[in-house]
């Protein structure tokens, strides 16, 4: 049997953000997820009609 990890449409967006960043600035793993929170949140925060 194998174990299924359930990983939310926030965390994966999350890990995506911060893989991008991790590829394309020389921020280390703490800062650029910390910057990845910040972004998807910001980007949570944008009305729908603007996006």
């Amino acid at each position: 049997m194998t174990d299924t990890k359930f990983v939310s449409r926030y965390e994966q967006r999350v890990t995506f953000v911060q893989d991008v960043l991790l590829k394309n600035s020389k921020l280390g793993d703490k800062a650029s997820r910390e910057l990845a929170v910040q972004v998807v949140y910001a980007i949570d925060h944008i009305p729908e009609s603007t996006r």
